[in-house]
């Protein structure tokens, strides 16, 4: 934990020093009222692109992209870069060096395999756990190009996947076990104040299945239990890593459901405090305080009720509707979709990527879409919080439909600008109601002044790519971008949607993480 941060700090000051240490400074917004002209439009040019379908990572002008590193690059002797990049985390060692840490959310048998495959081998299924989690690779920037690159074999470089034994925060035991076989569907996820990532299970129930009411297994789509048959309950938490060792846990406190991400910030009183989203149609928001500032075993876990503005403990202790349902707390965690529907929660669409603003503090939630209630574009929440930690307002900030559809993951700069990455479905890119927005892309949003809400397209994806785990440098030169499942939509090798990044006929489609340099940048 950084020095000086202690649970007795002002909310404040506890941020400020969290925003420090995460190389966010805290100065004045970029966007100011000397910044705008009579005519409300802003004198800063902002190069932006229209949508296009190009098979390519097509950038707007004067931004250059190179890649990083790609899936199955060697990292080390021992281990290779997984499959389709997501989330990715940037953890300073000195001003031209740090471990980078890359979620691995899923994988497409496809290209693993290089064939369909309809009954699979325990080889090829322990093939595709490997390519699953994530790993930790050590980068430096070279002084002469100013472009980072993977330092191979350093020590720092591991993979964690699906088959890693990671034990439960605590010492909590889950079916009758103290640890789970692997990490699955890390989709996004956090940082915390001390240094540690945290890393979130999403769509589980597609490898390890999940449990029905009657209390009988659904298996995952992926066959997996033909050799793991593992229980779904030691899958769908918060993993938190830490990246100089590659030790790992599973914190059974934040609850278990989707989990989109982990969001961590010191609240107005100091307490730390994490926000994840459910990722599914008609779930959840919800909060977790920790017991202290430099741990997050222990807490209480809240779901969000918008209509009155609540978060609802979800403790069995303070709800006898909880205690009618549940046979302890652990019952309440695992449960948690059960639970917040039994409180009354606020079923939303989607709730993806959260955020909170360098300046005001605010929290914003990518809101994806809600195919079931016809609301195709999604948007992003504003939360504020008050004095009171269970108590907030809501509004909209920005609608999709409009210049973006389908926000998936955001980041802020220090000035308080969002940089979007939204993630139509493969299947619907350049279809109705998508047509107008091509491929997926990446956008820039200011927050602050007149322009407040204006939508700039700095990037658009390569074909059935989605642009995720936006990240910047601690000097906010360098922008780390995933760009996750290009050419997810092939049906076979003969027949490929896309031949990114290396862009020659017939190559395979490799999931990238790319930097980029550019305008806005530093």
């Amino acid at each position: 934990m950084p020095q000086g941060i202690q649970s007795n700090e002002s909310g404040t000051t506890s941020r400020r020093k969290f925003l420090k240490f995460l190389g966010v400074s805290c100065t004045l917004p970029l966007f100011t009222k000397n910044a705008f002209s009579g005519s409300g439009r802003s004198t800063l040019q902002v190069p932006s692109i229209k949508p296009t379908s190009a098979d390519d990572l097509v950038l707007a002008q004067g931004f250059k992209y190179e890649p990083l590193i790609s899936w199955g690059e060697k990292i080390s002797d021992l281990d290779s870069f997984g499959f389709n990049c997501d989330y990715t985390a940037f953890i300073p060692k000195s001003n031209n060096s740090g471990i980078l840490w890359v979620n691995h959310e899923y994988i497409n048998p496809l290209f693993i395999h290089g064939k369909n495959i309809t009954s699979k081998s325990k080889k090829e299924v322990q093939n595709e756990m490997y390519n699953m989690g994530g790993s930790l690779i050590e980068i430096d920037k070279d002084k002469k190009t100013n472009r980072w690159r993977v330092k191979h074999n350093s020590s720092y470089n591991k993979r964690i996947t699906a088959l890693t034994k990671i034990p439960f925060a605590n010492g909590v035991s889950i079916k009758g076990e103290k640890y789970a076989i692997g990490m699955v569907s890390n989709c996004a996820g956090g940082t915390t104040p001390w240094g540690n990532v945290l890393t979130c299970e999403e769509n589980f129930d597609s490898y390890h299945g999940e449990r029905e009411e009657d209390g009988r297994k659904k298996p995952g789509k992926y066959q997996w239990e033909k050799y793991y048959d593992q229980p779904p309950e030691h899958y769908g938490w918060v993993v938190e890593v830490n990246p100089n060792t590659g030790e790992a846990k599973k914190h059974t406190s934040m609850g278990r459901f989707c989990h989109e991400c982990a969001t961590t910030t010191f609240d107005m009183s100091g307490r730390l405090v994490v926000y994840s989203g459910d990722d599914s149609s008609n779930e959840f928001l919800y909060k977790f305080i920790s017991d202290q500032t430099t741990s997050l075993d222990k807490g209480t876990l809240y779901v969000a009720n918008l209509e009155q503005g609540k978060w609802l403990a979800l403790d069995l202790d303070k709800s006898p509707k909880l205690k009618s349902k549940f046979k302890n707390q652990t019952d309440v965690l695992i449960n948690c979709r059960e639970a917040g529907r039994l409180l009354g929660a606020t079923p939303l669409d989607r709730p993806e990527d959260i955020e909170v603003h360098p300046q005001t503090g605010e929290i914003y939630v990518c809101l994806s879409n809600n195919k079931k209630k016809g609301n195709y574009h999604g948007s992003i929440l504003k939360i504020s919080e008050t004095n009171n930690p269970e108590e907030f307002s809501h509004q909209t900030f920005l609608a999709g439909g409009g210049d973006f559809s389908c926000p998936d993951n955001l980041t802020f700069d220090s000035k308080g600008n969002i940089w979007l990455c939204c993630d139509i479905s493969g299947k619907k890119i350049g279809k109705s109601p998508y047509e107008k927005f091509g491929n997926n892309g990446l956008f820039f949003i200011p927050t602050i002044g007149k322009d407040a809400g204006s939508v700039f397209q700095i990037a658009s994806a390569p074909k059935d790519a989605e642009l995720t785990g936006v990240t910047l440098s601690p000097d906010e030169k360098t922008l780390f971008l995933s760009v996750q499942h290009p050419g997810e939509m092939s049906k076979s090798l003969d027949n490929l949607t896309s031949n990114w990044p290396e862009n020659k006929p017939g190559s395979i489609p490799k999931p990238t993480v790319v930097q980029i340099n550019g305008p806005l940048l530093g």
